[in-house]
């Protein structure tokens, strides 16, 4: 009797622990939101402690004061967000599904805006260059301004796609920017947006036998507008040649190396692109060379940017061409994009590029051979003293 008596009391208490871990385990199962989310188990990485993240996880589906109110997609998008940002590199970035919509249907060469090109800088949204012609350059704005505002929403740990999408919007719309500048106090600017079409490039003779060309951008339009400009200066009598890249945000690497081949030999390199596994590309000038004879100086700023800085670097570093101006932008990296699920995306830096003798436009941009600085008051009274100093260098050439 005994011994039936202890098997039943064994066999209650198994049921009664199995019973209880079932309803414990169901219990944690459901808490708010954490039965909604699923993949949990895909690609994750061997030999990381993923647990902070889930007992956050828990903690705030269980206790935060308005936990019906949380949005579950909406915490994973904000957690893959930091993770991203703590990468530390502000051009990889993620992108949400309406983010990643607008990327994808951007169009080079034509779109609804201001006029600018943006960029972070020690973590702060900065103009790279306003492009010719556009409201944003009419407004006075310049390379290396601050823009603190857009509206009422200040950009601090803005992404610069979310800026990027705040300033563009339908043509005939204003924007108010608070702008920041350097030794300056800190002011708005009123801008009437407009469909912004992006010049190439554009040339004219000055002291009647110097080629003063113009490089607005590097976008798909710029090889068959060189090609045409090009010929019109073999045929002008020019005696040399004065390369204008400053603001110039860049644009795409194929156009950079098209352009270059017209001032070089065939067959020399024109940039490293080097990759986190330690591969390297090599991309080299083609056979073109049509003005590869020309004396020849260039101009940059801080303005100058990605392509513009792969150009100057090979002209300088290949040719040994003088480069006026002001340190340029340091924006010489690669960005792949990576589709992600639920129509987000990844934006993410695979490479970095490196001018032929091996410096780092990312790391140090491209500094002049001769340095000299083109003032705000200079601007508003039409002097450029950086293109008087490159006429008077290729004079003595």
């Amino acid at each position: 009797m005994f011994r039936r008596i202890l098997i039943l009391a064994i066999i209650i208490s198994l049921l009664a622990g199995f019973t209880g871990g079932f309803y414990y385990h169901k219990s944690q199962l459901e808490v708010p939101g954490l039965s909604r989310v699923f993949n949990k188990e895909i690609g994750q990485p061997k030999d990381v402690d993923f647990g902070i993240f889930w007992n956050t996880w828990n903690i705030l589906h269980d206790k935060y004061v308005d936990k019906d109110k949380l949005n579950t997609q909406e915490l994973v998008y904000g957690a893959v967000d930091g993770l991203v940002k703590a990468v530390g590199d502000p051009y990889t970035v993620f992108l949400k599904p309406k983010e990643s919509e607008s990327f994808n249907q951007e169009i080079s060469g034509s779109f609804g805006g201001v006029g600018i090109e943006i960029g972070l800088r020690d973590n702060v949204i900065t103009v790279i260059a306003p492009l010719k012609g556009t409201p944003a350059e009419r407004a006075g704005l310049l390379a290396g301004d601050k823009i603190l505002k857009v509206g009422d929403k200040t950009t601090e740990a803005m992404k610069v796609k979310e800026a990027d999408n705040f300033i563009r919007r339908p043509k005939g719309t204003p924007v108010k920017l608070t702008i920041g500048r350097d030794g300056q106090a800190l002011r708005e600017v009123s801008i009437i947006r407009d469909t912004i079409r992006v010049p190439t490039v554009s040339w004219k003779l000055v002291d009647d036998d110097i080629a003063y060309i113009q490089l607005f951008v590097f976008n798909r339009n710029v090889d068959g507008d060189f090609k045409k400009i090009a010929r019109e200066i073999t045929g002008s009598g020019a005696a040399g040649i004065i390369l204008d890249l400053r603001n110039n945000p860049g644009g795409l690497l194929d156009s950079a190396v098209n352009i270059a081949s017209y001032f070089l030999d065939p067959d020399l390199t024109v940039t490293k692109e080097r990759f986190g596994d330690g591969r390297e590309n090599d991309f080299r000038s083609l056979a073109n060379g049509r003005l590869k004879d020309y004396p020849l100086v260039a101009i940059i700023n801080k303005g100058s940017a990605s392509a513009s800085e792969i150009l100057a670097g090979a002209l300088r570093d290949n040719r040994g061409v003088t480069i006026v101006g002001e340190t340029s932008f340091g924006k010489g990296s690669v960005q792949q994009v990576e589709e992600l699920a639920g129509k987000s995306s990844l934006k993410v830096t695979v490479a970095k590029w490196f001018t032929p003798k091996g410096i780092s436009i990312s790391d140090e941009g491209v500094s002049p051979d001769v340095e000299v600085k083109r003032t705000e008051d200079d601007i508003n009274n039409n002097r450029d003293p950086q293109l008087d100093k490159a006429r008077e260098i290729i004079r003595g050439l």
